[in-house]
């Protein structure tokens, strides 16, 4: 479980449910299902409107990801690159390919395998720049459509405010005073769901998930360096200070850049 994910939601809902029951009275006009329902229902609708059902089903799932304390297993890359790479150096091909298979992660197999099996430097640099870069154009569509469903969720907010306003207006017609107070809680508590849907939901777990996948093209990137060091015969001690350094510095940036990101929102 990814605490700080657990932390922030937990926390975010119940400093507003806190101020609620400080700040009212009448705690139960805050707990409309209807509203509840409309700008849920609403919003998943919109979205199966705008994008094929497959990619909804799995965004769905993709939201469990931001719910456990995913790692990215940088540092073992980097020992097992190192283990092979330095069978190589020593000419026991036959026991770099044996220990091919017990590195863990799929691309970096990949790119070993490839310099095992003697292919050019531009076959390897293209066929794994390919794979990052479906890996983040997939993973930058999943989070677009939290996004979406964060400018969908203040939208049905506030038609659930116009629902609730004429249902009133026609209540005041009629002289039906008793109506008026659920038809305004109508009014108002969808925006109120609206809003906090998408910014203690949809939002941050869009954002989540980019800088998971910025962190994903990080360590892909520093393992493309790698292989190609492994590549060109370079010693497995300057392999492993060298993508050692890049992942430290990688990491530098990421972090500034995170926090640029922040600073201009």
């Amino acid at each position: 479980m990814n605490p700080t994910t657990l932390i922030g939601i937990v926390g975010g809902f119940g400093l507003v449910i806190g101020a609620i029951f400080l700040s009212s009275n009448h705690v139960g006009d805050y707990f409309n299902l209807p509203s509840l329902l409309l700008v849920l229902g609403g919003t998943v609708a919109a979205t199966l409107i705008s994008y094929p059902l497959h990619e909804v089903v799995r965004v769905f799932q993709v939201f469990t990801i931001v719910l456990r304390n995913e790692r990215l297993y940088a540092e073992r890359d980097i020992i097992e690159l190192v283990e092979v790479a330095k069978l190589k150096f020593q000419g026991q091909i036959n026991r770099a390919d044996e220990k091919l298979s017990g590195i863990k992660n799929p691309f970096l197999r990949t790119g070993v395998q490839m310099v095992l099996d003697g292919a050019s430097t531009d076959d390897i640099t293209t066929l794994l720049q390919w794979r990052i870069g479906r890996m983040r154009a997939r993973e930058r569509a999943e989070a677009q459509i939290f996004r979406t469903m964060a400018a969908f969720a203040p939208a049905f907010g506030m038609l659930g405010t116009l629902l609730g306003l004429i249902n009133m207006l026609h209540a005041m017609d009629a002289a039906h005073f008793a109506a008026i107070g659920a038809n305004m809680a109508l009014a108002l508590v969808t925006t109120l769901y609206g809003i906090l849907l998408s910014n203690m939901i949809f939002k941050p777990i869009a954002l989540k998930l980019e800088r998971r996948t910025e962190q994903r093209v990080m360590v892909m990137n520093m393992m493309v360096e790698g292989v190609m060091l492994m590549q060109q015969q370079r010693s497995p001690a300057f392999i492993r200070e060298t993508l050692q350094s890049f992942l430290a510095q990688s990491e530098d940036e990421l972090r500034e850049d995170t926090q640029r990101k922040r600073a201009g929102r």
